[in-house]
């Protein structure tokens, strides 16, 4: 088994949004990652959806796009972004899912093998620019979030076991500050966390370590469209971009 990571797919199938607006990388975007998905990825693997996955505002129109992964292969987990507005309602989102492939995460986990997934949409950190102080009661919500799933991680967790946590937004600022999602990921012995949100020339390290986690970028312009592959077997991949 491997585990893959991409994020931020931005898909808009009922109601099309060009996204060579953002830039012409982004021509054909989607056609790119179904290739690279499937030269890639079998029925084994597991690929992680690190939020923004539809441009849609509706749940209907969500779904749709989501039936378009429906033919890529692997098992398919998810967060929801800040874009996501279609998102609503756990319950119904699970029982309307295209197929026993699909994973969705709120205040839980999922396992696969070894391999346990958390995972929450994070929020603008405390040392970004202009952060207030709406933002600090979302950052202290989102946090909660991930010690329900922590806690829920710790019901199953095996002598052995892998965790992994998803996050939309990044877990820190370009500075790598202390935060309370890399104290909780610290504590609970995450090993890689994978995050998305970012886009076009925003600097930010696409890999990074910080006090034993190992940190992706998965937004898929920041990886030419291409998953990140994180996992495979009993051991994280060894990366040579680590800064």
């Amino acid at each position: 088994m491997k585990i893959y990571a991409i994020g931020d797919l931005h898909l808009s199938g009922r109601q099309p949004k060009p996204m060579n607006i953002f830039g012409e990388n982004w021509t054909g975007h989607f056609e790119r990652i179904r290739k690279d998905w499937r030269e890639k990825v079998s029925s084994e693997d597991v690929v992680l959806l690190a939020g923004d996955l539809s441009w849609a505002m509706s749940f209907e129109d969500g779904l749709y796009d989501l039936a378009s992964l429906s033919s890529l292969p692997g098992k398919k987990v998810f967060i929801r972004g800040n874009h996501d507005y279609w998102w609503n309602g756990i319950k119904k989102l699970r029982e309307r899912r295209p197929d026993d492939t699909f994973f969705f995460l709120q205040n839980d986990c999922v396992k696969f093998e070894n391999v346990l997934v958390v995972g929450s949409r994070g929020w603008t950190c405390p040392g970004s620019q202009d952060f207030t102080e709406q933002d600090e009661k979302i950052y202290k919500r989102e946090a909660e979030r991930f010690r329900l799933a922590f806690a829920a991680a710790e019901k199953v967790r095996e002598e052995g076991d892998v965790l992994v946590a998803m996050t939309h937004y990044p877990p820190f600022s370009i500075r790598r500050e202390d935060t309370l999602f890399t104290e909780l990921f610290e504590s609970h012995g995450v090993s890689v966390a994978v995050f998305g949100h970012l886009h076009g020339g925003q600097y930010f390290p696409l890999c990074t370590e910080k006090n034993g986690v190992t940190y992706h970028l998965v937004s898929c312009d920041k990886r030419a469209f291409t998953l990140t592959q994180i996992f495979e077997r009993n051991t994280l991949q060894e990366r040579s971009d680590v800064l």
